[in-house]
């Protein structure tokens, strides 16, 4: 029998200089959907562990209703838990479902620890340790400050060369202690530059912000890419500089008249509900591009996106043959690769989903009440109109 509920647990790491807007980004991501007036159809978000969701939603209330930003956090690295739990339990389609909640672990790294040298051993083995616990992310998020980049307006080569700079150097200083066996299978294989604080950039589209970034400081990204690749196997399987995003928390404003204070609308976020579908399906689809291109070793495929599998079947439903089949062989020890095999089509389905096909499915999913494909084709399509809207952009 199987444990219910079943949890598919996905992984995004956030890297970020003091003073980049880590901690406003979680709460305005968690905030909103425990206004009482949110709905959503398909699923409710909730925080594992209630104290976090509780401090998140006060951060979220002092900006709604005080226009008072959240105090920073200061070298702590913290790892937020939040599931996304599925409506219609009880009917025939949660039953067929490979899960019943897509839980996700938002890893937030403190900035301090790129721009200092630990004070001690003891710091050093706890920089280690914590970063060890992101090593199971797929995806991670390096965050470009947008009010530093207006700080360096003219030379915003000069910030971003130190951005850069400091996480290559954060990076060296565990390298020996994390590769003490051999280069790392599991890692963090799709990096996107993101830009946060977005909001002070109201012309600017994504195009505009990697178009920046190439002009200024191709050279310092490919240094960082060269960095990492250093750390895996299968160094091919990565993806630093190709991947592009905008982040905006809410409308930061001082207000015209009176004292200097802040007006925070926070309505207008940016990219923000992309987090969802960017930390379950873009490993997804990177995983089929890459085992297209690239002669990968079955161990470093099946770190790739894990849980892929379950993704697509959940994904693609009942559309695709032999999903059903599919998930049993899944249960059982694959010795002769059988089921890697079975799982190339399946994937390559699932990614291949777009436009108005896609569409159909989730009117199909929400008419049958089939809660995991119509959450997983309306992040798909979420992650369709964000590429149309040129807040994401990712490598065709």
């Amino acid at each position: 029998m199987a444990k219910y509920p079943r949890v598919r647990e996905q992984h995004i790491a956030v890297f970020g200089e003091s003073g980049s807007g880590k901690t406003v980004l979680v709460s305005s991501f968690f905030g909103p959907t425990q206004e009482g007036s949110y709905k959503n159809d398909l699923w409710d978000l909730v925080a594992d562990d209630t104290g976090q969701g509780v401090r998140l939603y006060q951060n979220y209330l002092g900006m709604r209703d005080r226009s008072t930003a959240p105090m920073q956090t200061r070298f702590k690295a913290t790892t937020y838990y939040f599931s996304v739990k599925l409506k219609g339990g009880d009917n025939d389609a949660a039953k067929k479902r490979p899960f019943d909640v897509l839980r996700l672990a938002w890893h937030d790294y403190p900035g301090e620890w790129f721009e200092a040298e630990p004070s001690s051993s003891e710091e050093h083995n706890r920089r280690t340790d914590n970063f060890r616990s992101l090593l199971r992310s797929d995806v991670a998020l390096l965050l470009v400050d947008g009010q530093k980049l207006l700080d360096y307006r003219g030379e915003e080569e000069r910030y971003l060369a130190s951005l850069m700079a400091n996480f290559r150097q954060g990076l060296l200083r565990l390298k020996d202690d994390l590769l003490k066996d051999g280069p790392i299978i599991e890692f963090p294989r799709v990096w996107i530059l993101a830009l946060s604080k977005a909001d002070l950039f109201p012309d600017w589209d994504v195009d505009t912000f990697r178009d920046l970034v190439i002009l200024k400081a191709a050279e310092d990204v490919e240094r960082l890419r060269s960095t990492v690749a250093g750390f895996i196997e299968t160094p091919a399987a990565l993806s630093i500089g190709e991947d592009f995003m905008l982040l905006s928390s809410a409308k930061f404003e001082l207000k015209s008249n009176g004292p200097q204070t802040l007006d925070i609308d926070l309505t207008q976020r940016v990219g923000l509900d992309l987090v969802l579908p960017v930390a379950s399906l873009l490993p997804l689809e990177r995983r089929v591009q890459w085992h297209e291109r690239f002669d990968i070793p079955r161990k470093v495929l099946d770190s790739l996106a894990d849980g892929a599998e379950l993704l697509a079947a959940g994904l693609a439903g009942g559309k695709f043959a032999p999903v059903d089949k599919f998930l049993a062989r899944m249960a059982k020890v694959d010795r002769g690769g059988k089921v890697a095999a079975m799982a190339v089509p399946i994937l390559a389905k699932a990614v291949q989903l777009a436009g108005p096909e896609l569409k159909k499915m989730n009117e199909q999913a929400r008419a049958q009440h089939d809660y995991l494909r119509a959450t997983l084709t309306q992040f798909k399509r979420d992650l369709e109109q964000g590429v149309i809207d040129k807040v994401i952009r990712n490598p065709k």
